[in-house]
C-alpha cells in the first residue's frame, strides 16, 4: 500500500503537531473498504482538520513497505486499523501492522481498532473468515514473521474499540462520529502549565450535558484572575468537534467598547459559518443576520468577559437562535449580568485547592513542580497569603523567581501587615519593587493605556520621557501586562487584568481619595469636569483622559504647570464631525510641559495661537476637522511623532518639524500639498500617505534622508514614483506600500537598488504585468505582497530572493505558472496562490521548501500534489 499524499490526489489540510507530520495513520485492505466505510472515514477526519495518512494497498510495488511509508507511521500519533474479511491476506497490510503494533508499544502511541464486517475473536485468534485470508500465507517459509504477524493480530484484537456490528445499531455514519470524537480527543492539546482544569471541567459536564436536543445557556462566574477564561477555553477545546459550527469571542467587554459589538456579531457568523465575506454595518442588522443564519445551526459559542445585558441581547439572544444541541458558554464577573438575561445553568469556578495552588506556584517561582528543601516552608507561608487566586499566585512566584531565602523572608514580613482580603495590596509587592521609571509606566497603563495598540502606548510613553520599550518588557515579564494579538487587525495589543487595574488606581487615588486635583493622574469623567469648573488643577497632574462635553471647563488646563499628556475624546465615536463639541479656541490654554496630546474628533480647523505646547512630542489628532496644524504656522522643534490621519488637512509645512520621525496622514483626502525645504526632516523614518487621492505630487520623497517605512498606497498614482529610488532614502527604505495604485504598468528595474527592502506590497495594481529581474536582487526582501494584481509572470530567478518568507499571490487571475526555481526559496513559510486559477502545477521539488508553514491553493487549477511535499513537516494545506 502506498501514501495517496505522493504524487496522487490532495491530501488532509489541515497541520499536525510540531513533532508529527500526521494526525492519523489509516491501514485498511482497499478491495474491502477504499470506496466504502474508509472513504467516508476519510472524508469525515478531513472535514475535521485531522490530518490523515491513508495507505492504500492499490499503490503497492512489492510485498516489503518502504522507507517513506515506514517513517509515515513513525511520524503519525494516532492509528486506525479498519479490519476487513481480506485484510490478513495482505502481506502488505500485515507488516505495516507490525511496524504500527511496535509503535504502539515502544513509543506509546494510540492504536484504534475498527471491525469491519468481522469478529474481533476471529481477528485475534486468525479464525472464520479472518483465518481464510491468512491461510494465504501458509507457503510462506519464513515462520517468524509469520509468527509475528500472528501476534500482531492477536494484540491489535485486545485493543478493541469498534465493532460495526455491535456499535450504534450498525449505522456506519453513527460510528464514523464516535471515532472522530475519541480520535479528537486524543489529539486534543493539553497545556501542560494549566493546573486542576481537568476537574473543573468535570464539574461543567451536568450543565453542558451536550447529548441533549435543548439548546443551552451556561454562565462562568467569579472574581477576576480566577481563571474563568481558561476554564471556558479548555472546555471549547475539548467539545467544539461536536458542533456544526464554533466561535470563540474573547474578551467581549473591550472588544465591544473598542470596536462595536456589530464586530464581534460578525465574528460569531464568520466563525460558524466559516464565510470571512460576511460583514455586518451595525448592530440591529447583525440582530437579524444572526436570528436568521443560525438558525437550525448547532453551534457552540462562547462569549468571554461579559460585564452587558446588552452584548448578550445582541451576541446570543436567546434559545430560539439557534438549533437543537448548540451550547452558548458566557464568562463574566457580574452576575446579575447572568440572571437579567435569564441563564438557567449558572456555576461559579472554583479558586484552586491548597495542593494545586502549590503545583501552579512552584511552576512559576521555580519552572518545576517541587521547591526545593529550603523553600517548601516559605511557599507554603506566601500561599497562604494568596487564597487560591491563580492571577496573585502567578504573580507572587514571578515576583519571588530567583530570589534568596532573605529576600522571601522580607516579602513574607511585609505579607504580614497585608490582610488577606486585600489582594490589590498582594500584587503590589510587585510593583514596588519595579524601578521608579517603569512605575510610572505601570500607573499609565493601569489608568490609560489598557487595550492601546503596543506601538501608540510606546508613542505616548516615550514622548513624555519613559523608556517604553524596556519598560513594557520589564512589565509582561513581571505578569503585570500581557501582550496579545488583537483579533481584528492582527496588531499586538497591551492588556492588564483588572485587579492590577485596579491596583493601579488604588495607587494614584489613596493618599487623597476625595481630592482628585492632588491626582497625578485623572481619567474619571466626573472628577475631571468638577475639577476643571472649579479651576483646582495644580502642578501634580500628569495626565488626564477626558472626553469632550458642552459641559467641561477646557480653559483650567492652563493651570496644570507639570500636565504631560492630555488625552481627548480617545475611544469616542462619532457620525463623522456632526457628533463633534465644539470649544471657544480664544480661550484654550495648554500648559508649555504638555508632551503628548491625542485629540480625537479634533472640532476645529487648526490649532489657535493660544496653544503654545513648545515641548510637544506626539500629536494625534486623528479623524479630526483640521486643515492646517498651527494658526499662523509655528516651528514644533520636539515634535517626533504626528498623526493626522483621518483629517480634513489640505496642505502641510513640514519645514515647522525638523525633528519629526513618524507622520501618519492616512486618509487625509482633501490633502493637495506637502512642503519639504531642502534638509529637513533628516530623521523621518515612517511616512504613511495611504489614500491621499488629492495629493498632486510625491516628489518631496526625493528629499527624506532616513526614510523606512513609505506608504503611497492608493493615490491613483498613473507609474510608479521613480523619486523612491533616486531619493535620500533608498540606502534606507525597508517597508514600501504602493497597493491599490491600479494605473501603474510597470516597475523600474532600479527597484533593485533598494538594497535594503524588506516588505514589498503591489496588490491590487491591475495594470502591473510583470516584475523586472532586478527584484530578485533584493537579498533582505521577507514579504512579496502581489494579491489580485494583473501579474502574469513571475521572474524566473525569483528563487534568488533568498530572504523571502512570505509571497502572496491570492487571485492573481492572469498568473499562468510558478517558477520552478520557487523551490530554492528556503525560508518561504506562507505562499498564497488562492484564486489563481490558471495555475495547473507546482513544482516536483517544492519539498526543498522545508520552512513552508502554509500553502493555499484554494481556487487555482491544481489538482496534484508534487510527491515532495511529504518531507515539509507541519505544512498545512488550504484547498
Amino acid at each position: 500500500m502506498a501514501n495517496l499524499g505522493f504524487n496522487t490526489p490532495l491530501m488532509a489540510s489541515s497541520s499536525s503537531s510540531a513533532n508529527n507530520k500526521y494526525d492519523v495513520f489509516l491501514s485498511f485492505r482497499g478491495e474491502d473498504t477504499r470506496r466504502t466505510f474508509v472513504d467516508h472515514l476519510y472524508a469525515a477526519l478531513d472535514q475535521w482538520g485531522i490530518f490523515t495518512f491513508k495507505d492504500d494497498e492499490r499503490l503497492e510495488k512489492g510485498k516489503r513497505i518502504n522507507d517513506e511509508l515506514l517513517q509515515a507511521i513513525e511520524d503519525s500519533r494516532v492509528y486506525i486499523i479498519v479490519f476487513s474479511k481480506s485484510y490478513a491476506s495482505s502481506s502488505w497490510c500485515l507488516n505495516v501492522l507490525l511496524k504500527i503494533m511496535e509503535c504502539h508499544k515502544t513509543n506509546g502511541r494510540i492504536a484504534f481498532p475498527v471491525f469491519y464486517d468481522v469478529d474481533p475473536s476471529d481477528v485475534r485468534k486468525q479464525t472464520g473468515s479472518v483465518g481464510e485470508a491468512f491461510a494465504k500465507h501458509k507457503d510462506n517459509n519464513n515462520k517468524s514473521e509469520v509468527r509475528k504477524w500472528r501476534e500482531a493480530l492477536e494484540a491489535a484484537a485486545n485493543l478493541s474499540e469498534w465493532d460495526l456490528k455491535n456499535i450504534a445499531d450498525g449505522h456506519e455514519a453513527k460510528v464514523i462520529k464516535l471515532i472522530i470524537e475519541k480520535v479528537s480527543l486524543e489529539l486534543r492539546p493539553i497545556d501542560a502549565s494549566l493546573v486542576g482544569i481537568e476537574q473543573r471541567m468535570q464539574d461543567l459536564d451536568s450543565c453542558l450535558e451536550i447529548g441533549l436536543n435543548d439548546v443551552r445557556m451556561i454562565g462562568i462566574k467569579g472574581m477576576g484572575g480566577a481563571g474563568k477564561t481558561t476554564l471556558a477555553r479548555a472546555i471549547f477545546d475539548k467539545i467544539a468537534f461536536n458542533f456544526e459550527g464554533q466561535s470563540f469571542v474573547e474578551d467581549v467587554r473591550e472588544n465591544a467598547s473598542r470596536s462595536g459589538l456589530e464586530k464581534l456579531q460578525e465574528q460569531v457568523l464568520r466563525d460558524v459559518l466559516k464565510n470571512k465575506d460576511i460583514t455586518v454595518s451595525g448592530v440591529h442588522e447583525g440582530k437579524r443576520l444572526m436570528k436568521k443564519m443560525l438558525r437550525g445551526k448547532k453551534v457552540l459559542v462562547v462569549l468571554d468577559d461579559v460585564n452587558h445585558k446588552d452584548q448578550l441581547e445582541m451576541l446570543v439572544g436567546d434559545t430560539s437562535w439557534f438549533g437543537p444541541r448548540s451550547r452558548i458558554i458566557i464568562t463574566t464577573r457580574d452576575g446579575q449580568v447572568l440572571e437579567a438575561h435569564k441563564v438557567e445553568w449558572i456555576r461559579d469556578v472554583n479558586l484552586l485547592t491548597n495542593e494545586e495552588a502549590i503545583c501552579l506556584f512552584n511552576r512559576h517561582a521555580f519552572g518545576k513542580d517541587k521547591p526545593t528543601k529550603e523553600f517548601e516552608k516559605l511557599s507554603q507561608k506566601v500561599l497562604s497569603y494568596a487564597s487560591g487566586l491563580p492571577l496573585t499566585i502567578k504573580v507572587l512566584g514571578s515576583y519571588l523567581c530567583g530570589k534568596d531565602a532573605s529576600e522571601w523572608a522580607d516579602a513574607l514580613e511585609r505579607l504580614k501587615t497585608i490582610p488577606l482580603k486585600e489582594t490589590l495590596k498582594i500584587l503590589e509587592l510587585s510593583y514596588q519593587k519595579l524601578e521608579e521609571g517603569y512605575k510610572e509606566i505601570f500607573l499609565d497603563v493601569a489608568c490609560f493605556l489598557q487595550g492601546w495598540k503596543k506601538d501608540d502606548a510606546i508613542r505616548m510613553l516615550e514622548s513624555s520621557g519613559f523608556y517604553a520599550r524596556s519598560g513594557l518588557r520589564v512589565l509582561e515579564k513581571k505578569s503585570l501586562i500581557t501582550i496579545s494579538e488583537d483579533t481584528f487587525d492582527g496588531s499586538t495589543i497591551i492588556t492588564m487584568h483588572d485587579h492590577l487595574v485596579e491596583m493601579g488606581m488604588n495607587i494614584v487615588r489613596r493618599e487623597h481619595p476625595e481630592e482628585p486635583n492632588k491626582h497625578n493622574r485623572l481619567w474619571v469623567q466626573k472628577e475631571i469636569e468638577h475639577v476643571l469648573s472649579d479651576n483646582t488643577g495644580n502642578e501634580a497632574v500628569r495626565c488626564i483622559d477626558l472626553e469632550n462635553t458642552p459641559s467641561i471647563y477646557l480653559e483650567g488646563l492652563g493651570n496644570m504647570k507639570k500636565l504631560r499628556c492630555l488625552i481627548v475624546d480617545r475611544g469616542v465615536f462619532t457620525n463623522g464631525f456632526n457628533g463633534c463639541v465644539k470649544i471657544d479656541e480664544a480661550r484654550l490654554h495648554f500648559p508649555n510641559s504638555l508632551r503628548c496630546l491625542f485629540w480625537y474628533n479634533y472640532p476645529h480647523w487648526c490649532l489657535p495661537k493660544t496653544v503654545e505646547a513648545n515641548n510637544l512630542v506626539a500629536l494625534a489628532m486623528f479623524n479630526s476637522k483640521i486643515e492646517h496644524l498651527w494658526e499662523g504656522g509655528k516651528v514644533m522643534e520636539k515634535l517626533r511623532f504626528l498623526d493626522l490621519g483621518g483629517s480634513k488637512l489640505r496642505s502641510l509645512d513640514l519645514g515647522l518639524t525638523p525633528k519629526l520621525e513618524r507622520l501618519n496622514l492616512l486618509g487625509c483626502r482633501d490633502l493637495v500639498k506637502v512642503d519639504v525645504d531642502g534638509g529637513c526632516l533628516k530623521s523621518l523614518v515612517y511616512l504613511n500617505l495611504d489614500y491621499c487621492r488629492g495629493l498632486k505630487s510625491v516628489s518631496f520623497i526625493e528629499e527624506l534622508e532616513s526614510l523606512e517605512v513609505l506608504n503611497i498606497g492608493n493615490l491613483n498614482l498613473r507609474e510608479f514614483p521613480g523619486c523612491i529610488v533616486t531619493g535620500h532614502s533608498s540606502n534606507s527604505l525597508q517597508v514600501l506600500d504602493l497597493s491599490f495604485n491600479r494605473n501603474i504598468s510597470e516597475i523600474p528595474s532600479s527597484i533593485g537598488n533598494l538594497h535594503n527592502l524588506v516588505s514589498l506590497n503591489l496588490s491590487d495594481c491591475y495594470s502591473l504585468k510583470s516584475l523586472p529581474g532586478s527584484i530578485c536582487s533584493l537579498q533582505h526582501l521577507t514579504a512579496l505582497n502581489l494579491d489580485a494584481s494583473g501579474i502574469e509572470e513571475l521572474p524566473e530567478d525569483v528563487g534568488e530572493l533568498e530572504s523571502l518568507e512570505e509571497l502572496k499571490l491570492d487571485n492573481c487571475s492572469n498568473l499562468r505558472e510558478i517558477p520552478s526555481s520557487i523551490c530554492k526559496l528556503k525560508r518561504l513559510r506562507v505562499l498564497n496562490l488562492q484564486g489563481c486559477y490558471m495555475v495547473e502545477k507546482l513544482a516536483d521539488e517544492l519539498g526543498n521548501l522545508g520552512c513552508l508553514q502554509r500553502l493555499d491553493i484554494s481556487g487555482t487549477g491544481i489538482t496534484h500534489l508534487p510527491q515532495s511535499i511529504s518531507l515539509i513537516k507541519g505544512l498545512k494545506i488550504e484547498r
